[in-house]
């Protein structure tokens, strides 16, 4: 009776190791490119962040005390029903947004990112945008680097005019190993997703290009310039999510007339569904920065991967957009 128990018991060990094998297969460590593969849809939000005043001025004299970055990475870490957490700070004066970014990924990695069982998953992937890439090339593959090197699981290009800008970004998000321009170095990467520097060089690679890989290329046109060549932007292998920039595309449509700013409405909307169009020509996902009272109707017109402002206004966004999108609140397990 010994033999037999004993090769039961190796029996029931290999389907346990296998079950477990299934479970680590079935899910991927960034969530997003879990549910883009799935075309399902998906809803982040901007960080959270200290009330300001307008630019340059002061906050507001009832603003609360400003909170530490760890406080704000808790904040965001705190809410569950997002795919994602997302910041668009290093858009513009890229060195001085840069340090207190850091100590936000710091405070993330503090506040808990990583599930561990039972199955691995950053439950709150990171998602940024970077400067202009036509500017200067060469110095956004080097701020590209560097952002990943934080441990963000996606970098979104602003401002794209070009097939060409499309390909010098999604290049500096690959190591030179994988063909890219990224340089080996890693930096604190490895430890905010929870592995080695081995694991993490063979995940931090761009998916749909590589289907094993666990980053994501966002991809923004906002400009006319921009949408005169969205075909051959959106044809570009390897952008995971196209988005119209619709809050510029606003200003883009807006004209001086006799002294007064007219929005053409009809010219920003027709902007927008050239985008919308792009995407499923391609068979891109497309993205768009929803609120509560578009959300729905623009998940009807095919756009499924949404970008919401932090806040009360922003959690019923999602909660929205989740129903209208059959997912249930436990649908992401964390």
């Amino acid at each position: 009776m010994r033999a037999p128990l004993m090769l039961t018991m190796a029996g029931a060990a290999m389907l346990g190791s296998l079950g477990f094998a299934k479970i680590q297969s079935a899910h991927r460590l960034n969530p997003v490119v879990e549910l883009l593969s799935q075309n399902k849809p998906v809803f982040g939000l901007y960080a959270p962040s200290n009330r300001r005043g307008g630019r340059g001025a002061p906050a507001p004299a009832d603003a609360p005390p400003p909170k530490s970055p760890a406080e704000l990475a808790k904040e965001a870490v705190d809410y569950k029903l997002a795919d994602f957490v997302f910041d668009g700070s290093m858009e513009g004066d890229f060195d001085r947004a840069f340090p207190p970014f850091t100590q936000l990924m710091k405070g993330m990695a503090e506040a808990g990112v990583v599930q561990k069982a039972p199955f691995m998953r950053i439950h709150h992937p990171v998602f940024v945008k970077t400067h202009l890439i036509a500017e200067n090339p060469a110095l956004a593959t080097e701020r590209i680097g560097r952002q990943l090197n934080t441990g963000v699981s996606g970098i979104m290009f602003v401002g794209v005019e070009s097939a060409d800008e499309v390909k010098t970004g999604l290049a500096a998000m690959r190591f030179k190993s994988q063909g890219g321009t990224r340089p080996e170095d890693v930096g604190g990467a490895p430890a905010f997703w929870g592995m080695s520097e081995k694991e993490y060089k063979q995940k931090a690679d761009v998916w749909p290009l590589n289907p094993r890989g666990e980053l994501a290329n966002w991809t923004v046109v906002e400009s006319k310039e921009g949408l005169k060549h969205v075909r051959e932007i959106a044809a570009v292998k390897g952008i995971g999510v196209l988005f119209p920039g619709a809050g510029t595309l606003r200003g883009v449509f807006t004209d001086s007339i006799d002294g007064k700013r007219v929005f053409n409405a009809e010219g920003w909307e027709t902007a927008i569904q050239q985008v919308l169009a792009a995407c499923k020509e391609f068979h891109v996902a497309c993205g768009y920065p929803a609120n509560a009272s578009d959300v729905e109707m623009r998940m009807k017109q095919g756009f499924s991967v949404f970008v919401v402002n932090w806040g009360d206004a922003g959690f019923k966004t999602v909660e929205i957009g989740r129903a209208a999108g059959g997912r249930t609140a436990g649908d992401t397990e964390r």
